[in-house]
């Protein structure tokens, strides 16, 4: 078989194991979210092998996402890391086979501590999946392994429904971006999240603009501008914008009228403004529904205070 064609099989073997755990969204899912929304201490996330990798993933996702939770190693949690688990916890196991000597025994201590435990097996016959408070099947057909051997399909079904726990839990808390926020103050995204449009917006050297400029004269403005736009006023209240895409209309509609033309004639009326307090995230909405890459940045009584543009929430 070619090479190409093993790798488009992996993804629709694994893309189906996902499918197929839909009907696994039942009344025992419903109980692990339950026990998990009303935890008042943390989510104990653990596994071993590849499962143990599987498990500290779904630990940072639950973190991240307003249900506190950490990973920890069976291993060590048998060799003194049990006392970070206290009686409030929740307790979720992870294993394909529900059988690991290490996770049953973490079970055993937590069956003494009367902790509630919710398990993601392969195995709904299994020991873990028997002393489990809720049980949810991650059982798939078979490894998208050429060999059926290697955890691929099994792995990926559990991260999908760690993810699918996440999400009903984020629904469940009414988990909102501005808390996604609190969580995620770094990187690009955090910035999206938390900086306003004064803190990115040109205040300087604004691109204003007459409207009875000649066309041919703004051309020169808009390109020395280094913004792409010319904002025309009215006592400092926006009442147009002329772009590099209204002048390029307007000379194809005109043609040979083109050196007749003024700002007014090519810009356009009521131009999309936003308020500085704002946030980039709706900057990037405005720019996708409106398809444009600048706004204009006004204050309650419609006064120019500046210009945001597509590249200032990109950087």
């Amino acid at each position: 078989m070619d090479i190409k064609e093993i790798a488009k099989k992996c993804l629709q073997d694994e893309a189906q194991a996902i499918l197929n755990l839909i009907p696994q969204i039942n009344e025992s899912f419903d109980k692990a979210i339950e026990y998990m929304y009303e935890c008042k201490g943390h989510i104990i996330v653990s596994g071993v092998g590849k499962s143990g990798h599987v498990a500290a993933k779904i630990a940072a996702t639950l973190a991240s996402t307003g249900t506190p939770a950490f990973y920890i190693n069976p291993l060590d949690a048998l060799h003194g890391d049990l006392g970070m688990i206290m009686e409030d916890d929740v307790a979720l196991l992870i294993s394909n086979s529900g059988n690991s000597d290490e996770i049953l025994h973490i079970v055993s201590c937590l069956e003494k501590r009367h902790n509630k435990i919710v398990s993601m097996t392969g195995n709904p016959d299994s020991l873990l999946a028997q002393h489990s408070n809720a049980h949810i099947s991650v059982a798939v057909s078979k490894e998208a392994c050429p060999l059926n051997l290697a955890p691929t399909s099994s792995t990926t079904a559990a991260l999908a429904m760690g993810d699918a726990l996440s999400c009903a839990l984020m629904e469940k808390r009414n988990f909102k971006a501005r808390d996604f926020a609190k969580f995620h103050p770094a990187g690009t995204l955090g910035k999206k999240l938390v900086t306003k449009v004064r803190d990115v917006m040109y205040t300087e050297n604004l691109p204003i603009i007459q409207e009875d400029m000649k066309l041919i004269d703004a051309i020169i403005f808009i390109s020395n501008g280094k913004l792409g736009l010319g904002v025309i006023l009215d006592n400092n209240c926006p009442i147009g914008i002329i772009t590099d895409g209204d002048i390029r209309r307007a000379v194809e509609g005109s043609k040979s009228n083109f050196f007749n033309l003024t700002v007014r004639d090519a810009m356009t009326k009521s131009p999309k403004t936003i308020n500085p307090d704002a946030k980039l995230m709706q900057i990037q909405t405005m720019f996708q529904k409106n398809k444009i890459h600048s706004l204009l940045v006004t204050d309650k009584n419609n006064n120019l205070l500046g210009i945001v543009d597509y590249f200032a929430i990109m950087n």
